[in-house]
């Protein structure tokens, strides 16, 4: 009789099956589970459109709690960004991912990979089928489509590549001293993107880290850094940005922009840090012109930042706005394909009206004033009011015109999708105002414009009734 067969050794074998698959069962069943220490700090709210999510502790759980809190909102977004990448760029989520592996993640701190790898535990513990990579390359929605896939394009000299240029999102300013009512910084921004993205960009984050100082941002569903940008923090910064159009440049070596920035607001205390920490590693990855505020000095600068060119330029009594154009000659001459003479051009002609609105306002200018700015139709180039994507609200639905700068055709779905304003008495308190849906109020139906523009129907499975909010008002620690 062979030793495996007998009775004593088939007991003891079927025993130590069972108590495996049971231990194997008890595991899989409590990956599952919420680990409900690491959620009790953690909460949310709804309001006017946006959701309201607080987060508290070490990068590891407060990306737990934001993977875990807001994963219905998380794949959902990320299906949209998916959709949208993988048609625009014709490359499968696949490429998305080995480039979140293999060149975005090497150049992450530590401290951010923590973060990103605890939104994926987050949503595992929440049923999610999504993993780190793509919750990595979802952060970087805007730096893989717009800059790497561009740049890589051009290495390879890929046949057929779809002709793809930064989009020019945001418009915005920031002001100080004689120009507002109460001589104190003022900063107002909108968000500009496609609306299937900008409908689901209605995260309002607080974020109370272990390091460095808290956050108060808008931002979208499990991604780290606001990405639009308007936030600020309990040291007194305030930040916003606008899109420099034009820009074509990236470097595969450097680091991520969504990291940069997010570290930018989480450890700056001063304008000066701000610029050296996004200087640290620049990737030119969604290049900018950042609009900061100092609250406690109320000097003000704006920080144009592309791959190898960088300028700054502040004051304590002035202002400076944005609308996707580039501000220095030289930057825009050598890192840039930018036209500042071509007037129809939305960039242009936005910024054309600010400089009309903000000197015809000058020593008025407060928070209620530049909400009624971003809400504002009129066209510097036809001279008239209209709805289209040359006015401080952007209207890309029913704009005949498209905007050839980035690329938008006619009736495009995309323009100013949300919007954001504080003071400096909002900002000690870190308080916020905050507006879901176009800034000047009007609805946008998905179903009407399919069946008026059937050419954009591939959006169907994405696209959404983009209904206008009041303007709500947000404040860190708040529980509704």
């Amino acid at each position: 009789m062979r030793f495996g067969h007998h009775p004593l050794v088939r007991f003891w074998f079927v025993l130590c099956v069972l108590l495996i698959c049971t231990r194997f069962g008890f595991a899989k069943q409590d990956a599952n589970k919420p680990d409900e220490a690491r959620l009790k700090p953690a909460y949310r709210f709804q309001r006017a459109g946006w959701v309201y999510i607080h987060l508290e502790g070490s990068p590891a759980d407060i990306g737990y709690q934001h993977g875990y809190l807001l994963a219905p909102e998380i794949e959902d977004g990320f299906r949209t960004v998916q959709v949208k990448d993988v048609y625009r760029t014709k490359r499968e989520w696949e490429f998305y991912r080995q480039t979140a592996q293999n060149i975005l993640w090497p150049h992450i701190d530590v401290e951010y990979q923590q973060e990103l790898q605890g939104i994926a535990d987050g949503l595992k513990a929440h049923g999610s089928a999504m993993d780190l990579w793509d919750v990595v390359a979802l952060n970087a929605m805007e730096e893989i489509p717009d800059y790497y896939v561009p740049w890589l394009n051009k290495q390879e000299k890929r046949a057929n590549a779809p002709d793809l240029k930064a989009p020019g999102n945001c418009s915005a300013f920031v002001a100080t001293g004689s120009w507002t009512k109460d001589h104190k910084p003022v900063i107002v921004h909108s968000n500009w993107t496609d609306f299937a993205t900008g409908t689901r960009w209605t995260i309002i984050f607080d974020i109370v880290p272990t390091h460095g100082y808290r956050m108060l941002m808008d931002g979208f569903p499990g991604v780290i850094v606001s990405d639009d940008d308007f936030g600020i923090n309990s040291a007194g910064l305030m930040v916003t940005e606008t899109t420099i159009a034009g820009f074509a440049l990236f470097d595969p070596n450097g680091k991520p922009e969504f990291m940069r920035a997010r570290k930018a607001l989480q450890y700056a205390n001063s304008i000066d840090q701000y610029v050296q920490i996004m200087l640290d590693g620049n990737n030119g990855g969604y290049a900018n012109d950042w609009l900061l505020a100092d609250n406690n000095t109320g000097e003000i600068a704006r920080f144009e930042l592309g791959l190898k060119m960088h300028r700054v330029w502040r004051t304590k009594n002035g202002y400076f706005v944005g609308a996707n154009f580039p501000s220095d000659p030289a930057f825009t001459k050598a890192e840039t394909n930018f036209n500042p003479n071509n007037m129809s051009s939305s960039p242009n002609a936005r910024h054309k009206r600010w400089e009309e609105l903000m000197p015809a306002n000058k020593g008025e200018i407060n928070v209620e004033l530049g909400e009624k700015f971003l809400a504002d139709h009129w066209d510097t180039y036809e001279g008239k009011d209209d709805r289209n994507l040359r006015g401080l609200c952007g209207h890309g639905e029913t704009s005949p015109t498209g905007e050839p700068m980035w690329e938008e055709p006619p009736y495009a779905p995309t323009g100013a999708v949300t919007a954001q304003a504080a003071d400096s008495t909002m900002a000690a308190n870190m308080m916020l105002h905050a507006r879901a849906g176009h800034p000047c109020g009007e609805h946008f139906i998905a179903e009407k414009f399919l069946k008026e523009h059937p050419e954009f129907d591939w959006q169907r499975p994405i696209l959404k009734d983009m209904k206008a909010n009041p303007w709500a008002e947000f404040k860190a620690g708040e529980e509704q």
